[in-house]
């Protein structure tokens, strides 16, 4: 069995054992943690940090967990909600003037954060991602693909650029950096959205599925999607370049680890404090999960509930990203469980994260019986 570093309470051995059982089926390497009223019951780590499996994944070890980012946006978003900065239901324009353009004059901030505002698709150059002023006003440009707020289409890469203009007009920081200063700082949290040369060492780059290279491009998982034609494809090589670590893509470049995932994520698990360290509200933890939508996503051709910046299950919301890296967040038991991957596998047959959920779940139910 791999060699699984790192600590967990007995409870909770299961999980330990989950990723154990991945990295044995082929898995590079990895991390999963599980918080229970803000403080780790399972941090644990193992595998290797590069494809030649020649260098240790550490318990520093940080990695691209892709759309698990959004969450980190996001809460972002919540925060400045719950201080009455920002109105979610106010027009974009209120706080972006140039976005009123194009259709897009009733495109509310819910609907940026609910994936209802009809601007799903990154159809310029993968380079223009790297330069936020560029982006933002590209997508400032652009009209809506539909009427929004009508129906849902999953916006990957648009959903932060569009999101983080709204904390940046408002702030007058970059999302990456408020969320370095209101989020990560507080609770002592090693996550970045887009990481600096200082991190480098420690990052393990992303491995493409089995039998696949750094040519390996993202696609929905589901079927039936309906995609533009001349939406750009983003490939494994891309998101391994030093211009995607270093620049802020607010919806895909966060660079973390279990531990810093599930850690900032307790927030939301928790009513907004741990650790002594208020960020928000109860009130404004829940606003997170208000259905904006129910039904199929038009781009991902497969069922959501989308609430506020998260996707809703059940009594639980989180999401996943690109590649097998997920959070997931229980408020009813003040539990989170991330699961944080370098290794990639073919979307349809990735199963991982739902496996380590489970075992958290069971770990959940020793604890309490």
């Amino acid at each position: 069995m791999a060699d699984i570093q790192g600590s967990y309470d007995a409870p909770f051995a299961a999980v330990s054992e989950a990723l154990a059982g991945l990295l044995d089926g082929g898995d590079a390497g990895g991390s999963v943690a599980v918080f229970v009223d803000g403080e780790p019951v399972v941090d644990v780590w193992g595998g290797f940090a590069d494809a030649d499996r020649s260098v240790p994944w550490r318990r520093d070890t940080i990695t691209n967990v892709w759309s698990v980012t959004k969450t980190m946006t996001a809460l972002c978003a919540l925060v400045l909600a719950d201080r009455g900065d920002l109105d979610l239901g106010a027009p974009v324009g209120r706080y972006w003037p140039e976005f009123a353009v194009a259709g897009k004059e009733k495109v509310l901030v819910r609907h940026l954060l609910a994936h209802t505002a009809g601007l799903p698709d990154w159809d310029g150059p993968v380079e223009e991602l790297y330069d936020w002023p560029s982006a933002t006003a590209r997508l400032a440009a652009q009209a809506p693909q539909w009427e929004p707020g009508s129906t849902a289409g999953y916006h990957s890469l648009t959903q932060g650029f569009l999101v983080g203009e709204v904390v940046r007009r408002i702030t007058g920081r970059s999302v990456g950096e408020f969320f370095a200063e209101e989020v990560a700082a507080p609770l002592g949290a090693d996550f970045h959205i887009g990481s600096p040369a200082e991190h480098d060492h420690r990052v393990a780059l992303t491995v493409p599925p089995p039998s696949r290279d750094e040519s390996y491009a993202a696609s929905a998982p589901g079927s039936g999607a309906s995609r533009a034609t001349n939406a750009t494809a983003i490939r494994v090589r891309d998101g391994n370049s030093l211009a995607w670590r270093r620049a802020q893509i607010p919806a895909a470049s966060g660079f973390g680890n279990a531990r810093s995932v599930a850690l900032v994520q307790s927030v939301m698990a928790c009513g907004g404090a741990i650790r002594g360290r208020r960020l928000l509200s109860r009130a404004g933890c829940d606003r997170a999960r208000e259905e904006q939508f129910q039904g199929v996503d038009r781009l991902l051709g497969m069922p959501v509930r989308y609430g506020l910046g998260y996707g809703l299950f059940g009594s639980a919301f989180g999401w996943g990203g690109w590649g097998g890296s997920i959070v997931v967040v229980e408020p009813g038991d003040r539990m989170a469980v991330a699961y944080v991957t370098n290794q990639m596998r073919e979307p349809a047959e990735d199963e991982r994260g739902m496996e380590v959920i489970a075992a958290a779940y069971d770990g959940l139910g020793r604890l309490t019986a």
